[in-house]
């Protein structure tokens, strides 16, 4: 009997963020990360964006395990979501599940998860498969890559990676298990293609601390630094930043203080009693003697750096002295969100420093000259890449190519679309469901594509509220109809606008026409014909 093994992509293959991936060996599933993405600028109101995991719920008796590469957000910010509907262990390393454990108790689960912490070096056994962890350098502690061996053939799934001969924690990807899978023979390697059109190899994390070192030399008064939550690599490099120029650092806002809480509860963040402090203490305190560590490296409108950035903090403002450290690159889809938070801060009187001026960030994920080497470690019979936009894994499959992989044994596809490894042979299956779920608030899934496209419309053009009430004895209205216009029109344009718009209502209801939609129709065209614009107009009609 032939072993059928199947790669299910849910998340990741396509877009920038919300990994996920599920390995089907006949009644057993295994799962890969949970992650979540960030909602692009046109996405009004949507929180954020988890994947479209249906499939898995309607086979939810059959995953046997959930294991978490490590601890970004595009891959453990779903596992609330996931939990609810799929109760199966989970397995991550102690800092990954540091910061699970953390998103559990934030959305009121902990508790509800049956949570195993493993190292890098363990084999575990979930169903029929064999997963080996191997440590991998990212730009966040305790990153792993897997070995899945089931009757199927030999998997590598090789997460967010670099190659860094000079980490920050010393510890660098475990190139000798690699180098063990090739001896073996790998049916399938699936990588990371984030940075697939990126020539050369990505810096080191190393060279981040002298460009600490000369921001924390001249910053004539406080100093603010953006990056993600669970960028804790990042934290480090601050923390120690702060002690070499006798500064004070504060951790800003809810999950950045969270995760730092938890991290040196951990031991992977070493930050001196004597230099950490709150945020309250810090504001008291001379302002070349501060660094304020916060979330927003992105613009996010509701961070901390996009409240300043608005003027619209709470608990302090940009005084004209502050220097503002960004320390990320733009996700795909933000540089403008960004860029508008960088300008207002200009404007606010801090000084901006992001990555373009000076190193104070390097990328986690591989640049070309890494993939190279990975392919040429591993030879894999069947290459997939994952974790990228559609013209990331096209350039890592033509990378692939170039290291000797037969074209045919490549396959580029995208959320949804089911691979199947049987006999040697990796072949496209069927497809199954792979697009956005939108979570607004406590709705997850109830907003969709429409709901987000009449935001747009709402927002880009405005609208037009008609009540009328009519007689249901004459025909005729009982009084003038109640016009509301928002986003549309200015006060004195609405002030010519209106009367002609009561005329029109009027003209349509006295020749006998009283039904919704040709009043609608009417006003469109006549606000159209004045304005040459195209507000949302909603007439509501009572007979009374």
């Amino acid at each position: 009997m032939s072993k059928k093994l199947r790669i299910v992509p849910i998340g990741g293959l396509g877009e920038v963020g919300k990994n996920m991936m599920a390995y089907e060996y006949g009644d057993n599933i295994l799962i890969v990360d949970v992650g979540i993405m960030f909602p692009e600028n046109d996405m009004l109101g949507v929180d954020y964006i988890i994947p479209d995991f249906e499939y898995l719920i309607e086979k939810r008796d059959l995953v046997r395990g959930i294991v978490i590469t490590h601890g970004h957000e595009d891959h453990i910010g779903a596992i609330h979501h996931i939990i609810e509907q799929i109760p199966a262990p989970v397995y991550g390393t102690p800092l990954t599940m540091g910061l699970v454990d953390v998103k559990l108790a934030r959305n009121r689960m902990s508790g509800k998860a049956d949570l195993h912490t493993v190292q890098a070096g363990d084999k575990l056994k979930i169903g029929p498969f064999d997963v080996e962890l191997f440590h991998v350098c990212h730009s966040i502690p305790d990153s792993i890559g897997l070995g899945i061996t089931s009757p199927g053939g030999l998997i590598v799934h090789m997460s967010d990676y670099k190659f860094d001969h000079t980490p920050v924690d010393n510890w660098p990807t475990d190139y000798a298990k690699l180098a063990e899978f090739s001896q073996r023979g790998v049916d399938v390697l699936l990588a990371d293609s984030t940075n697939a059109n990126r020539p050369g190899w990505t810096p080191s994390e190393m060279v981040i601390g002298p460009a600490l070192d000369k921001v924390f030399e001249e910053a004539p008064g406080r100093i603010i630094i953006a990056s993600f939550a669970s960028q804790i690599s990042r934290m480090q490099q601050v923390a120690d930043a702060a002690v070499k120029h006798g500064r004070k650092l504060a951790f800003v806002g809810m999950s950045m203080v969270d995760n730092s809480k938890m991290a040196r509860k951990l031991g992977y963040l070493d930050v001196p009693e004597n230099t950490l402090v709150s945020l309250e203490q810090a504001l008291g305190m001379p302002a070349k003697d501060v660094v304020l560590m916060g979330t927003g490296s992105q613009g996010e409108p509701s961070s901390i750096i996009g409240r300043l950035a608005t003027g619209t903090n709470r608990h302090f403002g940009i005084k004209p002295d502050d220097t503002v450290v960004l320390s990320s690159h733009p996700i795909p889809g933000n540089e403008e969100s960004v860029n508008k938070a960088i300008n207002n801060l200009f404007r606010r009187g801090a000084n901006v420093i992001y990555d373009s001026l000076m190193p104070i960030h390097v990328s986690g994920h591989a640049s070309q000259e890494e993939m190279k080497l990975l392919l040429n470690l591993v030879r894999p019979k069947h290459f997939v890449p994952m974790h990228g936009e559609l013209h990331m894994l096209k350039r890592h499959a033509l990378l692939a190519e170039e290291m000797g992989i037969d074209k045919e044994n490549i396959q580029v596809v995208e959320n949804g679309q089911v691979v199947e490894l049987k006999d040697g042979k990796l072949s496209l299956a069927e497809r199954i469901p792979g697009g956005y779920v939108f979570v607004d608030g406590t709705s997850i899934g109830d907003v969709d594509y429409s709901v987000v496209r009449d935001r747009e419309r709402l927002s880009r053009s405005g609208i037009f509220l008609i009540d009328l009430n009519i007689d249901k004895f004459t025909g005729r209205l009982m009084h003038n109809p109640e016009i509301i216009t928002r986003g549309f029109a200015s006060p004195e344009e609405a002030e010519r606008l209106i009367p002609m718009v009561e005329k029109k209502v009027n003209d349509i209801i006295d020749g006998g026409m009283d039904d919704q939609k040709t009043i609608m129709n009417a006003v469109r065209s006549l606000l159209y014909n004045e304005t040459k614009r195209k507000p949302m107009v909603f007439v509501t009609l009572s007979k009374v």
